[in-house]
This record gives C-alpha cells, sequence and structure tokens, in this order.
C-alpha cells in the first residue's frame, strides 16, 4: 500500500492526528490492532484539563502542571498544552462532541488532584474517553482520504537510508501488508500493563516503544510510571480505575478506623504513596473509598462496575489501592512529534515530549493527545515525499508482549517504591523494554514523583530539568528546553 501518511493505532490520540492530517489534503492508513472505538481511550474515564473558566488563565494551569512535574517538566511543551487546550475543545465540539454542560448551559468544569481550580470537561460524566472515540472514530470511518485496517497489528517499522518509510501489519487472518509512506506516526498507547496490577486492558503494554527502540529511536523518561491511587481492590474486577473526578466531588479516602490520612486532591504520586505507607504498615491494613455522600449517576460507569462487584457505593466503604494507569516516558519527541528516526512520529502516551515531567497532572493526558495530535498529524502531513523506488530494510522486531513473569518482577521490583538491587535483578529479565525501564530507574539515582527509590529517598537538584534518553544500550542525560 501506498499513502502519505500511515497512522498506528486507533485511540484518541491516533484517530485525531489521523483526522487532521487528512484535513490537511494527507492520505491516511490508519492501522487498528481492535475494531474502532474499542481502544483503550475508549475506557478513559478522566477527562480534558482547559483552562476554560473566567476564573483561570493558560499561565494558571501551566503553574500547576509544572508544579505536578516536580522539576523534570520540559517548560516550553507543558506551555503549548496550556495555551492550545481550550482551541482542542472547541474543536472537538466542530466535531460533534457533546460536553457536559451546567444548568446555565455552560461548560460544566469539574476539580481533580493538582489543579488550583475548576477546569476539567467531561463528555457524560465518566465515560468521557467512550464518547469522544465513539464521535472520532465516526468522522475517521466516512473520510474519504482515510482508509481504516481494522484488525491489522504493526509488525515492524521499515527503514531505507536511516529514514522511517512505513510500516508493516499483520492482519487477523495472517495477511501481511507493507505500508509505504511519507510519514509514521506511532499512537500505540502507552505501556502500564506491563505492571501486574494495572488499570489498564491487556494490551497495553508498550507495543509502539518496542517498535521504535527496535528501529533504533531514542526513548526517554522511562523510569516515570504513575500509579493510580484508587483502583478497586476486589476480585471481582481488581484493578478497575475509580476516577479522580469523584474525589474531585468530596470522596474521602480512610484507613481501617475510618480516618483520613491525606489530601485527596493532591497530585496522584502523593496520594498514591500515602496509601502505600498505610498498608504496608500492617499486611492486614486496607485502604477505602468513602463515596456515600457522592450523586453516583454523574459516574454511572464506576457506580455499574461497583454493583457487578457486589458492592454499594451508598452503603459500603470501597477497598482500593494504587495500580499502574499512565507512562510518562516513551518514544523521545520534540513539540510537533518528531522521534529522533527521520520519518517518525509518535503521540499521545506512546510519546514523551517532557510536559508530564515525573508525575502527570489529572486530565493532562487526553488534553495531550489532541493538542500534540493535532501537530503531530498536520506536521506528518507536510513530510518531505519519498524516493520514487522505496528499498526497505525491515527489522524484526521482538516480540511486544511480555511473559507473567515479567509482569510480576516489574511490579515486585519497579512498583512505587523500587531499590538498586531490585532494579539490577530486573537487568536480567529476558524482556527487553523491562530491562530498558531497569537501566532507566538505576540510571537515575534520586527520588522524584512517582519514581521512588528507597535508597536514594530525596530528590537530587542535579537532576533537575534533566531527561533520560536511552538508544541501544547508551544512556545519556539532556536538559529540554
Amino acid at each position: 500500500m501506498r499513502a502519505d501518511v500511515a497512522v498506528v493505532g486507533a485511540g484518541a490520540a491516533g484517530l485525531y492526528a489521523a483526522l487532521v492530517a487528512a484535513r490537511e489534503g494527507a492520505r491516511v492508513v490508519l492501522v487498528s490492532r481492535s475494531p474502532l472505538a474499542e481502544t483503550a481511550s475508549y475506557w478513559a474515564q478522566g477527562g480534558i484539563a482547559a483552562a476554560l473558566a473566567l476564573s483561570d488563565s493558560p499561565a494558571r494551569h501551566l503553574a500547576d502542571t509544572l508544579a505536578a512535574g516536580r522539576g523534570a517538566s520540559r517548560p516550553s511543551a507543558a506551555r503549548v498544552l496550556c495555551e492550545e487546550s481550550a482551541e482542542s475543545v472547541r474543536d472537538l465540539e466542530s466535531l460533534g462532541v457533546h460536553f457536559d454542560a451546567d444548568r446555565r448551559g455552560q461548560l460544566a468544569l469539574g476539580l481533580e488532584g493538582g489543579h488550583s481550580v475548576r477546569r476539567v470537561v467531561h463528555a457524560g460524566g465518566s465515560a468521557t474517553g467512550r464518547r469522544i472515540t465513539r464521535e472520532l472514530s465516526a468522522r475517521a470511518a466516512v473520510d474519504e482520504r482515510i482508509e481504516v485496517l481494522e484488525g491489522a497489528a504493526a509488525r515492524s517499522l521499515q527503514l531505507t537510508d536511516g529514514r522511517c518509510v512505513g510500516v508493516v501489519a499483520e492482519r487477523s487472518g495472517g495477511q501481511t501488508v507493507s505500508i509505504h509512506v511519507r510519514a509514521t506516526v506511532l499512537a500505540t498507547g502507552g505501556a502500564a500493563a506491563l505492571w501486574e496490577r494495572t488499570t489498564n486492558p491487556p494490551g497495553t503494554v508498550g507495543a509502539g516503544l518496542t517498535l521504535a527502540q527496535h528501529a533504533g529511536a531514542d526513548l526517554a523518561d522511562l523510569e516515570f510510571v504513575q500509579f493510580h491511587p484508587t483502583a478497586l481492590r476486589h476480585p471481582a474486577n481488581d484493578g478497575f480505575l475509580i476516577t479522580e473526578a469523584i474525589r474531585g466531588e468530596g470522596a474521602l479516602l480512610v484507613d481501617d478506623s475510618g480516618e483520613r490520612f491525606v489530601d485527596e486532591l493532591a497530585p496522584r504520586d502523593q496520594v498514591a504513596l500515602a496509601i502505600e505507607h498505610v498498608m504496608r504498615s500492617d499486611t492486614d491494613a486496607g485502604v477505602f473509598l468513602d463515596l456515600r455522600r457522592i450523586d453516583m449517576t454523574h459516574f454511572p460507569n464506576v457506580a455499574a462496575a461497583l454493583k457487578r462487584a457486589g458492592l454499594d457505593p451508598g452503603r459500603d466503604l470501597i477497598p482500593v489501592a494504587p495500580a499502574a494507569h499512565y507512562t510518562m516516558g516513551g518514544i523521545a519527541t520534540d513539540l510537533d512529534g518528531r522521534a529522533s528516526l527521520d520519518g517518525l512520529f509518535a503521540v499521545g502516551e506512546c510519546a514523551c515530549n517532557g510536559m508530564h515531567g515525573a508525575n502527570r497532572l489529572a486530565s493532562n493526558s487526553l488534553a495531550e493527545c489532541f493538542v500534540f495530535g493535532r501537530r503531530a498529524g498536520a506536521a506528518a502531513a507536510a513530510a518531505a515525499p519519498l524516493e520514487a523506488t522505496i528499498g526497505g530494510f525491515v527489522p524484526d522486531t521482538p516480540d511486544p508482549v511480555p511473559p507473567p513473569a515479567t509482569r510480576a518482577a516489574l511490579w515486585r521490583n519497579a512498583g512505587l517504591v523500587r531499590t538498586a538491587d531490585g532494579l539490577r535483578e530486573l537487568l536480567d529479565d529476558p524482556f527487553p523494554l523491562a530491562r530498558t525501564i531497569a537501566a532507566a530507574a538505576l540510571a537515575r539515582e534520586e527520588s522524584r514523583g512517582a519514581h521512588q527509590r528507597s535508597d536514594r529517598p530525596a530528590p537530587d537538584p542535579a537532576y533537575d530539568g534533566q531527561h533520560m534518553l536511552i538508544r541501544g544500550g547508551e544512556i545519556r542525560l539532556e536538559r529540554w528546553d
């Protein structure tokens, strides 16, 4: 197949990047492993953070983002997100996405951890991901410039003379499809399902990172993995994410004695570590989310999940514990999604432009999908044409799916709190991406945000603004402006 742009992944970032590239006049092939509107973004409960209120401003949003990033955010990337997110919300409205409104018809803005004001827009309460991906999928399916390959998984990137010139995909029936394009955009999602306890669907194992790393692209900040504080702890649906927006509406975190022990709206790294401390203090200790004063009609999918688990949020305290949720690190990119490998772009959770730093601010992730999805889609559409004749070296990419033992080892040795000995143990893991994560975490000899080392319990100013880049076996620190 020949086209202008290939987009791998049909979550929020991939769909939007494909639509933008098509809007710019490019012919796009959209490669989706699952049917459209069934990607990980479909399950996203959080909203989109944007400075839309009269009492808010991009500068205030930026201050909150940088504070959450714990001195490791790339200021230019964070500034772009905070200045352009409101425009992205308006563009989504023009594409048919209906965001929740208050009684006066104004956008209803939610409050989440780390935000100084209400600035999070939702669609259908905690069904935001579902509403947005459904609408964008419908648009992509009928766009005459977009050809959708459903049930196709990217197996390798195609390289010619140091440039990415496309992707090889395998369809569900075993047919191999070679796609030659001017620009390839990876939007394959994060890697949090590499950990044994996770809020993510099983396929979120860093497949795009494996593709890019094997092709020789830089990865960055893999040591920064966010653990969501309030994942359901129950055998019926263990790891189900209970959205932070519920705490924004007044839900409380309590211990076995019913006492609060943390500010529920502190940044996620603080809340997760506080819960971990309570649970480590006693092997039988539990932490619970008190939802008894919350109007659960605003959170219908959470209410339904709790009901299926036999829990009544109007009566029961809900058992929760942290779980791997979001990877701040990924394929290193600039502010237009360009990777270090010419012709390759990345956007969404598989990408890392340094914006999140050491700890993602709640609901900045969907904002990132659209702000940088637009930039990457436009830049990909404007990429230089290919030569008339394309050779092609297609590297064999390792299997991106980890064995169960790797997931257990990552949870044990690269969880909320790490040690040098545990990370060294991971360096011998058979799964390449696990070894890379361990190497990055071992090289950052400090504790900062979502990266906590018990043997290095304090932040080291020498790492302020520094990003950990890995290419092959080489690790280096870079300061990004």
